[in-house]
């Protein structure tokens, strides 16, 4: 059987993303008390509020660790968030487990090496724009906008329009 990207869309329950690369742009500013700072899109996390409206599951897992990062993603809603992992597909593993999800029902999101694991056992494998050669590899679909630019958002809207949920809002 052929693997058609958007079908599988449409049964997607948990999307997980990768933070460095994929929420931000890659980039880090280290200030001079030592803090590392990043930047996400405002449309990314609009669309991440989306999802989570509509009841999919979302979850962070990442190799590194920002408390700012953690901060701006509690302001968008619940979502559950994993730092310092360099090892990913356990930590995902164990949360699907503990939530009842089919792996068959996750889309997964990551732009370089330590993502590759967890993008191979997930249903739906993704990547910006600029992910590393051999995530894209593996990916069933790479974004047409680079990390931190726009690449989750796009996803989420193909997730939502797919089950006719995209302008599914009150405020419109």
């Amino acid at each position: 059987m052929k693997f058609n990207f958007f079908d599988r869309l449409a049964h997607i329950e948990l999307i997980v993303l990768d933070v460095d690369g994929v929420l931000t742009n890659n980039d880090i500013l280290c200030t001079s008390e030592g803090e590392f700072l990043r930047t996400m899109h405002i449309r990314d996390s609009y669309a991440l509020r989306r999802a989570l409206e509509e009841q999919i599951k979302v979850i962070i897992i990442s190799g590194g660790n920002s408390i700012g990062v953690t901060k701006r993603l509690q302001s968008i809603g619940k979502i559950p968030v994993f730092l310092e992992i360099r090892d990913k597909l356990p930590v995902l593993q164990q949360y699907c487990e503990s939530q009842n999800i089919a792996q068959e029902n996750i889309l997964y999101m990551g732009d370089d090496i330590l993502d590759i694991a967890p993008m191979k056992w997930s249903g739906v494998a993704t990547c910006p724009k600029d992910a590393v050669p051999e995530v894209k590899a593996v990916a069933h679909y790479i974004s047409e906008f680079e990390g931190g630019r726009g690449c989750v958002r796009e996803i989420i809207e193909f997730i939502l329009k797919g089950k006719n949920k995209w302008l599914n809002t009150s405020s419109i």
